[in-house]
């Protein structure tokens, strides 16, 4: 669940999300019924993650020369997540496609070809294929602005579209974290891409 929607950063990343939307005059699902709504692909992915953080954490706290140890479970972990990750992307998806801008731990932004109304509520399908990470939330439009899209996408055509905000209304406090490290992860690989762009050009 969401406790502090201002505790996280967004980085800028293309990504898949589907959205389906949800009539205001339900209730929006608790932790256990969102789990419910998960499919069998999404529950794999995310129980699969779960252990092997934790087996991860506990082989790190054993002497430094479990090294090789550790870089060969990590290995063994990124094939388990990109075959669960194909099992993933052939279930099928329902709602609609969008193409995500940005994410975070406090929620998301996408491009969309049409206005969405503020205050509009969506079960959102958020899917980080460089990161391996499938999340499934409940979220909430905050603002929707009508830009130039290769001012925020420039791979995107360059017709007018609207830049949609998305903050989490009801995400499980696991698929925070996974959001927050993938994020921490991306804004390392930028920063690492930045530093070799300026070397190059010494």
């Amino acid at each position: 669940m969401i406790n502090d929607s201002n505790s996280y950063f967004s980085v800028p990343h293309q990504f898949n999300v589907y959205l389906n939307a949800w009539d205001k005059q339900r209730p929006i699902p608790d932790d256990n019924q969102l789990r419910q709504m998960q499919s069998t692909g999404l529950k794999l992915l995310s129980e699969v993650k779960a252990l092997e953080a934790n087996c991860l954490m506990q082989i790190r706290q054993l002497e430094s020369e479990t090294k090789s140890i550790v870089e060969f479970l990590k290995l063994q972990s990124r094939k388990v997540d990109l075959v669960l990750q194909h099992v993933l992307e052939k279930e099928t998806q329902t709602g609609q496609q969008y193409q995500g801008l940005q994410f975070g731990g406090s929620g998301l932004s996408i491009v969309s070809d049409t206005p969405i109304e503020v205050g509009s509520i969506f079960s959102c399908h958020i899917y980080l294929h460089a990161e391996v990470v499938a999340v499934l939330c409940m979220c909430e439009v905050t603002a929707a602005k009508q830009v130039n899209v290769e001012t925020v996408a420039p791979d995107v055509s360059a017709a007018p579209s609207w830049h949609i905000e998305l903050a989490y209304t009801q995400i499980l406090d696991e698929d925070i974290e996974q959001l927050v490290k993938a994020s921490l992860n991306v804004q390392q690989k930028m920063l690492k891409l930045r530093k070799q762009q300026r070397n190059d050009n010494l």
